[in-house]
């Protein structure tokens, strides 16, 4: 069989397993990154809205958590109307935010005592139906929960982001456990570009789509959100066949 009629069937195969996940639920709409390679990988051409997404960083530093953070507020930036963010420690930058195209003048924050407290929160704004989207930082998702943020956020059609946040090393394992989202993805900072005079570049992150319903996964080098939050090739990379091993060979260079 040809590479393009391989192809053709695996899109198809694709759609129809969609279809039979989505059942008798309302098909929502996707959230493109705006970048081909990106939202190829994606089933529906973008991140789905109505449903679960997790986010982490790819170690357990806060230089990691603030770029899967960052990344996350870069989604949700795109969207029209409020956010709501959950936490548990009142450490969210509002200036960076900013920076990733998020007006705070958007968000709401809710600061909670407990992990569950911020699983409730959570799962309370997705059911509420009047915010476009929800961020919660939580450091454990068993399944049972995710499950119920996955039918909160279907009901109302707002994309809900569960952030993994860990304050301890050995929290992070939690990672590996099966959810109910839809994606899940790992955000790591590597070194930033070059610039041609002194000062500070624009972030750079690797982007790691672990697990995505109906889709396989794959790995970007991406620019870290602008003011409208958008993602961006970097432009030494963008020429290459393949970002990740343009990256690879120039790690170890």
């Amino acid at each position: 069989m040809s590479a393009s009629r391989t192809s053709s069937a695996l899109e198809a195969l694709r759609a129809e397993v969609a279809q039979i996940e989505a059942g008798e639920r309302t098909s929502y709409p996707a959230l493109p990154f705006g970048m081909p390679a990106m939202d190829k990988a994606l089933p529906s051409g973008g991140l789905a809205l109505g449903a679960l997404h997790e986010v982490a960083g790819g170690g357990v530093g806060v230089v990691d958590a603030a770029a899967a953070a960052l990344f996350s507020a870069g989604i949700v930036a795109r969207l029209d109307g409020w956010v709501l963010w959950c936490l548990t420690t009142p450490d969210l930058f509002a200036p960076a935010l900013a920076q990733a195209g998020l007006d705070p003048d958007r968000v709401i924050y809710v600061e909670a005592g407990s992990n569950d407290a911020v699983l409730a929160c959570f799962e309370e704004g997705l059911r509420h139906g009047g915010l476009v989207a929800v961020v919660a930082e939580v450091a454990r998702l068993p399944m049972t929960a995710s499950r119920r943020l996955q039918l909160a956020a279907e009901s109302t059609g707002t994309i809900g982001i569960a952030v993994r946040r860990w304050r301890r090393p050995a929290e992070a394992a939690d990672f590996g456990s099966p959810t109910a989202a839809v994606t899940r993805w790992r955000i790591t900072a590597v070194p930033s570009g070059p610039l041609p005079v002194p000062g500070i570049s624009r972030a750079r992150w690797l982007v790691e789509l672990m697990r995505v319903r109906a889709g396989e996964s794959s790995e970007w080098i991406v620019e870290g959100c602008d003011e409208e939050g958008y993602l961006g090739v970097p432009a030494d990379l963008g020429d290459r066949p393949s970002v990740a091993q343009a990256w690879d060979r120039r790690a170890h260079a």
